[in-house]
């Protein structure tokens, strides 16, 4: 789970440490996923700390084996292994608060020192012009330029980094930008030569995903999914949350933009970077690199959800368990917003792993057909767990049916034997003169008798017939 302040600019979460230092970019299963494919067991972590998008790495929360000698304030907890608990997490998240604090308030110090110089021309960092200097929009989570795959020095606007990519005549610029604005997003597009039909679907989010192509520049929207922990499909209230990640494609830029809590990239631009080979065969990689981690982030939630379904098929058939309709309506919900959040995706990634396409050299798109290999195995699944659902539900409809049956047949036998008794008692108080019974020294017991007798024998062949 991360946080992320509401301007975009900071985006933080607890991380495990592995033995060699690095920190996990997800959990699945029992391992925990590393930095370029690795996994380890969860038992094999050694701690956890805190980590941002800004390149910010908190405190090392150390882990020991023996409970007795974990010491919070020592910094050392007792842990199986895997995400951190609750209350380590409430821990690391503070930390990550005061350096958000800590970061704003520098930030308005340097402003204020700047404004209160006398000297118009202060010192920037190298690479970085005096309109990158300016407090930048919050919405612009991270601008760099990358020439060989090793990311250059300083900070930069967008206009610088395009600037100084088009002067170099080598690399290209990644900007991240967050739930942008019209304004900043059109000069954005007047920056890189964005086509504005692409501009207008980047600016409202809700979009179906897609890969479109605009004279020499791809725009794909894709959409993250994000599964919702919790303690029984049949308590949940949300299985899944969608988020949405969209990307202008050129020979010497990629811009993303974001939508949602659940489609941070902040690790993803960190593994690049740790990979500067990689990262020299150009922009295209950074798609291929969005796409294909989202797509294991698809693979990974319908495993998470498989085993949900495990959960409620085995209910559904368990007489000892009885489940509602409803969990398996909510299910069937969560399933129809994974299938509209992948299976448009299917033809246009086919499409960019099959056709040459000048923004996507032959070496990665060779990578895209991964991709669409992985996002076929997701559809065949999602299909799968449509299916399933539809039987499961029909199933259930079916077990309320003959519930209903049985408790109808139950009804109307205790009926039958209940109008037996009020018929007799009817026939014997309707008072009048001449009736021989009522004058019998034994009438009383002898109705009293044949009702019982009556009631018995009617009890016994329901009972025999299953009724009761």
């Amino acid at each position: 789970m991360g946080w992320t302040t509401d301007d975009g600019a900071h985006e933080g979460r607890a991380v495990a440490v592995a033995p060699d230092g690095r920190g996990s970019i997800g959990f699945n299963r029992g391992e925990v996923l590393l930095p370029g494919g690795d996994r380890i067991p969860e038992a094999e972590v050694v701690g956890w700390r805190g980590q941002c998008g800004c390149g910010w790495t908190g405190p090392h929360w150390t882990r020991v084996p023996d409970p007795d000698r974990a010491d919070r304030t020592r910094r050392e907890v007792f842990h199986r292994g895997g995400p951190a608990d609750p209350d380590l997490e409430n821990r690391i998240r503070a930390e990550w608060e005061a350096h958000v604090a800590s970061a704003d308030t520098t930030v308005a110090d340097t402003a204020a020192a700047v404004d209160a110089a006398a000297t118009p021309a202060p010192a920037f960092e190298t690479g970085q012009s005096p309109d990158s200097a300016r407090l930048t929009s919050p919405t612009v989570v991270n601008c760099a330029v990358y020439v060989d795959g090793v990311r250059l020095p300083g900070r930069f606007s967008h206009t610088d980094a395009y600037a100084e990519v088009r002067a170099r005549g080598a690399g290209f610029v990644w900007l991240g930008l967050y739930e942008p604005g019209t304004e900043q997003l059109r000069d954005v597009a007047e920056t890189f030569g964005l086509h504005e039909l692409a501009v207008e679907d980047a600016l409202e989010a809700h979009q179906r995903p897609k890969i479109e192509r605009y004279d020499d520049t791809l725009f794909a929207v894709l959409k993250t999914v994000h599964y919702v922990e919790h303690e029984s499909p049949t308590t949940a209230n949300e299985i899944v949350e969608t988020g949405e990640i969209m990307a202008f494609l050129g020979a010497d830029f990629v811009v993303t933009v974001r939508h949602g809590q659940h489609s941070a990239l902040h690790h993803l631009r960190a593994w690049l970077e740790a990979d500067p080979e990689r990262l020299a065969l150009g922009p295209a990689v950074v798609l291929h690199a969005i796409a294909d981690h989202i797509v294991d982030d698809y693979l990974a939630v319908t495993r998470s959800v498989e085993t949900d379904l495990d959960v409620l098929e085995s209910m559904v058939f368990d007489p000892a368990t009885p489940i509602g309709v409803e969990p398996l309506y909510l299910m069937k919900r969560e399933i129809i917003e994974m299938r509209r959040a992948v299976l448009p995706l299917a033809a246009p990634m086919h499409r960019l792993a099959a056709v040459t396409t000048p923004a996507v050299p032959k070496k990665v798109r060779s990578h895209f057909r991964d991709v669409d290999d992985h996002l076929s195995t997701v559809t065949d699944r999602i299909a799968n767990f449509d299916v399933l659902l539809t039987t499961l539900v029909d199933a259930t409809l079916a077990t309320v049916a003959v519930q209903q049956n049985s408790d109808m047949r139950k009804i109307t036998a205790w009926a039958a034997i209940i109008a037996v008794i009020t018929s007799v008692v009817g026939v014997y108080g309707m008072n009048f003169d001449f009736m021989p019974e009522l004058h019998w020294k034994y009438g009383y017991p002898m109705v009293l008798a044949v009702i019982a007798a009556v009631s018995v024998f009617l009890y016994r062949i329901f009972s025999r017939n299953r009724w009761l």
